[in-house]
């Protein structure tokens, strides 16, 4: 019967407005758990509909011997930074999205309008300052940083984690909008769905025979962003940048070669794997460069077997990729399901398993 619908729904034009659904705003996590793998978890599968209402931990219980469970390592960068202009002494905040050519990045300013080519800016006790380099539309600069000793190093001590807009509580302990594998510094959010391992849970999987394979996407802000346009096909995908190497590409080819299977963890696993399959017609290389794939109902899939992920916002990309898995009306009832028994969504909540 779904398969029927799904066919259907490809033929005609999907609209933003399918993926829709009316969200109570006290189901979205403002903190984190104090346990990270204390969040529930949501298993559907697929082929039966069938739903199970379990905890994180449980996952394990989902992964085969010879499985291979792919993260993302990337780490958020403390990306907002409060400054004073150096002349004026007027307050600017600069986001950082993205580190275009050596010190130079691309920011959001805020107030942009008084932020012209040339205007310096000069942030905590003056070990790290920038000039307005070049004007972007939408409130974005160029700017080129000038600093002591080594950028990531001070960014850390001045900078705040860029938590996303629906979060509006302080977080106490920046570590947890970390996942426990962060290595690779350059997302301005999180990887969402690798928050809720421990490095215990991710020590008993292996234990089981599962291997742990690690990528890098730098999560761009974009993520937030509600799909704008009406019709999907006219939707346009933010680039976000990221890395296969040769031993983790190696790996997943042997998983695949003896039976085992891919799965990812969280949606931007998901589209570096799929982006490298697109790309090499299936196959699994190393490879690294910018990516603006958008994976929605209709998509043929080349790499990934099943995923985790969490819950994500009404007409976002990311309902529209969990939706091109896993159907439409299966995901909305999912979803339905997770807002009766009182799931956490989005960054800090609950997750779910699909396969």
């Amino acid at each position: 019967m779904d398969k029927i619908r799904i066919r259907k729904n490809k033929k005609k034009d999907m609209n933003t407005a399918d993926f829709d659904f009316h969200l109570p705003e006290e189901l979205i996590a403002q903190t984190p758990l104090e346990k990270r793998d204390a969040s529930k978890l949501l298993i559907v599968n697929r082929k039966t509909g069938e739903f199970q209402d379990r905890h994180f931990h449980s996952i394990i219980d989902m992964l085969e011997p010879g499985d291979a469970l792919v993260m993302n390592d990337t780490r958020v960068l403390p990306a907002r930074l409060y400054g004073q202009k150096e002349e004026t002494g007027g307050h600017v905040e600069l986001l950082l999205l993205k580190n275009t050519a050596g010190d130079e990045w691309e920011v959001l300013a805020k107030p942009a309008k008084r932020l012209k080519v040339g205007t310096r800016v000069s942030f905590g006790d003056g070990r790290l300052s920038a000039v307005v380099t070049e004007e972007l539309t939408h409130g974005g600069r160029i700017v080129r940083f000038d600093y002591q000793g080594i950028f990531l190093e001070v960014l850390e001590s001045l900078g705040e984690m860029p938590l996303p807009p629906y979060i509006h509580e302080k977080l106490d302990d920046r570590e947890r909008y970390q996942t426990v594998y962060a290595k690779e510094s350059g997302s301005a959010a999180a990887p969402t769905a690798g928050l809720h391992f421990t490095k215990e849970l991710l020590a008993e999987i292996q234990a089981k025979g599962v291997h742990l394979v690690y990528l890098t996407l730098h999560v761009g802000l974009g993520t937030f962003r509600p799909v704008s346009v009406d019709n999907l096909d006219e939707h346009e995908m933010h680039s976000e940048f990221y890395q296969l190497s040769e031993e983790a590409a190696a790996t997943l080819r042997s998983v695949k070669e003896n039976g085992g299977r891919v799965i990812a963890v969280g949606t931007t696993s998901i589209r570096t794997l799929e982006t490298i399959g697109c790309k090499f017609e299936g196959q699994i290389q190393a490879d690294s460069g910018w990516t603006n794939i958008f994976i929605k109902p209709g998509y043929e899939w080349k790499v990934v077997d099943a995923f985790s992920t969490n819950f994500h916002l009404p007409k976002s990309t990311l309902v529209m990729l969990v939706s091109a898995f896993a159907g439409r009306e299966l995901v909305l009832d999912a979803y339905h399901h997770a807002i009766q028994e009182h799931y956490r969504f989005f960054s800090f909540g609950d997750a779910m398993f699909i396969y």
